[in-house]
């Protein structure tokens, strides 16, 4: 199972040739961000996906079809080939990408910042015995550790491709600086954080007992290689 971490922040020429690779629905989907920089983080992480999932099934980033399963998450319709499951979540100026076989894999990804109300947030939507672990944490751990909580709960439910429909507090995975893992549903999963550098969090979880998660680097110049 690959993660591949991102760098969003692009030249004005990389951000055209990103956004050329893009289809129609992609770039419609990108002209609805208001703010010029989130409509550029959404252009440059799904060329970003295209170059990476085009590497897998040997083709160029542009013959790369996408399209949504029943729940809405995004699968590889094109082109054909061994099963390839994938997710995508970018914040700040990083994106993380997972690949892997046949296992459901979901990522998530935070840029970190000030949440004062952070305990009053886990208890209306995380688990109570989450919310509890963070509240008995020193004051100035729980900035660090929601963010934590967060995306290995975040990942889980991508993983899973259920959206809405699994509530947060259905379910629960330690705290933060324990190994991320779910607490009440263990067998079968393997959940692991990724080191996406200061100030961000990030999670990585599979659907598949004891997987190996390689973390990677696409190289500044990845855009280059678009075509």
């Amino acid at each position: 199972m690959d993660v591949w971490l991102v760098d969003l922040a692009v030249s004005p020429d990389r951000l055209e040739r990103c956004a050329q690779v893009l289809d129609r629905s992609e770039r419609d989907r990108g002209d609805r961000f208001l703010r010029p920089e989130d409509r550029a983080r959404f252009t440059v992480s799904h060329a970003a996906l295209r170059l990476i999932l085009a590497d897998a099934r040997g083709c160029a980033p542009s013959e790369i079809r996408l399209a949504a399963k029943a729940a809405g998450k995004p699968h590889l319709a094109e082109p054909a080939g061994s099963p390839l499951e994938f997710n995508l979540s970018h914040s700040g100026a990083r994106a993380l990408i997972g690949l892997a076989g046949p296992a459901d894999i979901g990522v998530d990804l935070e840029l970190m910042r000030a949440i004062p109300d952070a305990v009053r947030i886990a208890r209306t939507h995380f688990a109570p015995d989450e919310a509890a672990s963070l509240a008995s944490l020193p004051a100035e751990a729980i900035e660090a550790a929601f963010f934590g909580l967060w995306t290995r709960k975040e990942a889980v439910v991508k993983a899973l491709g259920t959206g809405l429909s699994l509530p947060l507090d259905r379910f629960s995975v330690t705290l933060p600086p324990a190994a991320p893992r779910l607490l009440r549903d263990p067998a079968g999963w393997t959940l692991a954080a990724i080191d996406a550098g200061a100030g961000y969090a990030a999670t990585v979880a599979v659907r598949a007992v004891d997987a190996t998660i390689q973390p990677r680097r696409l190289p500044t110049d990845w855009p280059d290689r678009l075509c």
